[in-house]
């Protein structure tokens, strides 16, 4: 059985990053991931259409001077293809496959007492004295539940799981179920070659234009010199975005200002629209009311059907409360004579059949069927891994009420689990919260060796004094309101039917301060064992700075 001092999980953006760390303070490690590559996220999501919503050149990595200089992004916001050559560039640059193992899905991970046994879907088993988890705060992909799946005739295909060799539309009958953010980006690029597209949706989103473009030289020379106010202006903004809340709130300014500012954001790239809106328009609801209404106009400006229009604006949540989806000209998609929307709430999906699929209204026949049904997201990752810490208890049945954690990066009673992008750590422009989150491991982990310590864990009283600062930011928030993967929601998934408190709600600043006021403290909010002891006495074990 082979051993190490750290076992990832994970070779996305978060493995990558971690294992470059871990080799600095000489530890032997091994990373093991399921796919055949790098990337994570940007490996697997290969649909047609995906790409960034967050400027690019505020999305890589920030670590690395000369690789900032050396890498020019071709467009504001990048497609799949090209991230992927970026991390396939790092993970060159620093020699990384060396330590990743490929075609590796872990299937459980236990605790043995002094460390971690890992065990492999061949059943190969591998052990290490911490494990860290880099599976993503949006990794679980999920089919919907209906009938018939399997008895599919044609081509059928989750978003997060692209065939490589891509797939030829071009006077396809193709079927779309579902329009989330994958789901939006797929469809625009889908509807521009099928012979016929039929879109299922169950519900709609508040989508608002990407307003892509190419980098021109001139451009990209202002980016590289800039790179270290980019960095500074995501460090201090509430999400990590380069936009940032408005000071002012809705009904300080007369209504002509409002629709003015309103139609600037609209006009703009990115997420502006979204996270740089008046600060009070995702706690205050008649002005949440007013912006969905101004976002519901172009809706209705922009789909000549005045009755698709309808179907497309959100009726159960305002602008906002739900991750909004970036789009470039997807509700032109509408328009076109070749595509179809259907109502999958009114009518739902029965069953798919070997030619198509039924609904409670009639029989659909396609060539193709497309499922952008999403992720499992933040704790799905870590229940498809059976994951048993001290005396056996599990993971999965721990959080089967909600996750519990301290700062989202460790779990009482799961010693030396160290979790990157876990459930309640901060996320929004995700590369910067995980350069976070690593260099806070890095230098937990520098601490213990520093002072001879073997294990740590999270003392009970420091998770639950954490998870009350994350049910206070939740508080007044109306995406707290709403079933999604942020309240813990999916329809499609058995046991996520009731909001939890899933996510860290508060600012990245404000969560950073935390984790820093940990390290500063000498983390007393967590349980030490010294290198040749046992813990007996909690109080007697810990070990101070």
């Amino acid at each position: 059985m082979a051993r190490f001092d750290a076992i990832i999980i994970g070779a996305g953006m978060s493995g990558m990053y971690q294992l470059i760390r871990l080799r600095e303070l000489g530890m032997s490690v091994r990373v093991f991931e399921a796919g055949t590559g790098v990337g994570g996220t940007w490996y697997w999501n290969r649909y047609p259409g995906a790409r960034f919503d967050s400027e690019s050149y505020s999305y890589g990595f920030s670590f690395d001077p000369e690789l900032l200089q050396e890498w020019s992004w071709s467009e504001h916001f990048a497609p799949q293809p090209e991230t992927l050559r970026y991390l396939n560039r790092v993970a060159e640059k620093y020699d990384l496959q060396r330590d990743i193992q490929f075609n590796a899905e872990v299937k459980s991970a236990h605790f043995t007492g002094e460390g971690w046994r890992v065990t492999l879907a061949d059943g190969t088993a591998h052990e290490a004295r911490f494990l860290i988890t880099a599976i993503g705060a949006l990794s679980a992909h999920t089919l919907p539940r209906i009938e018939g799946i399997e008895s599919f005739r044609g081509p059928s295909f989750h978003t997060a799981r692209w065939p490589k060799e891509g797939v030829d539309f071009a006077g396809k009958r193709v079927a779309v179920i579902g329009t989330g953010a994958t789901g939006v980006q797929t469809i625009q690029e889908v509807a521009k070659t099928a012979g016929h597209l039929t879109v299922f949706q169950r519900t709609p989103n508040w989508c608002t234009p990407l307003h892509n473009s190419k980098i021109t030289e001139e451009e990209q020379a202002r980016i590289k010199q800039s790179y270290p106010e980019i960095f500074a202006r995501c460090a201090e903004t509430y999400a990590c975005f380069l936009h940032t809340a408005d000071p002012r709130n809705t009904f300080d300014v007369s209504k002509e200002e409002r629709e003015a500012f309103w139609e600037k954001l609209y006009a703009s790239p990115g997420f502006g629209i979204w996270v740089g809106n008046f600060k009070d328009s995702y706690t205050n609801r008649e002005a949440n009311a007013e912006l969905s209404a101004f976002i519901a106009r172009k809706i209705r400006e922009r789909v000549k059907d005045p009755s698709v229009a309808e179907m497309l604006i959100p009726k159960n949540h305002g602008f906002g409360t739900r991750r909004v989806p970036m789009e470039t000209r997807y509700y032109e998609v509408y328009n076109q004579p070749n595509v179809e929307l259907v109502d999958s709430k009114a009518t739902p999906i029965t069953r798919i059949t070997p030619t198509g699929l039924s609904t409670t209204e009639r029989d659909f026949a396609f060539d193709i069927i497309i499922y952008a049904t999403g992720f499992d997201g933040l704790t799905g990752a870590f229940d498809r891994i059976d994951i048993r810490g001290r005396d056996g208890r599990s993971l999965r049945e721990d959080w089967a009420s909600g996750a519990r954690t301290l700062v989202g990066m460790l779990a009482e009673g799961y010693p030396n689990m160290l979790m990157l992008l876990g459930p309640h750590t901060a996320l929004g422009n995700i590369p910067r919260s995980i350069e976070y989150n690593v260099e806070w491991v890095t230098a937990l982990l520098r601490h213990m060796q520093a002072n001879g310590l073997a294990m740590a864990e999270a003392r009970p009283e420091a998770v639950e004094g954490w998870m009350q600062h994350v049910l206070e930011c939740s508080v007044g928030l109306l995406a707290n309101e709403v079933d999604s993967w942020f309240t813990g929601v999916n329809k499609n998934v058995e046991g996520r039917q009731v909001r939890t408190l899933s996510r860290y709600s508060g600012s990245a600043p404000a969560y950073r301060a935390r984790g820093e006021a940990i390290a500063a403290g000498g983390y007393a909010e967590l349980l030490f064992t010294p290198a040749c002891g046992s813990v007996s006495d909690p109080a007697s074990s810990s070990v101070p700075a």
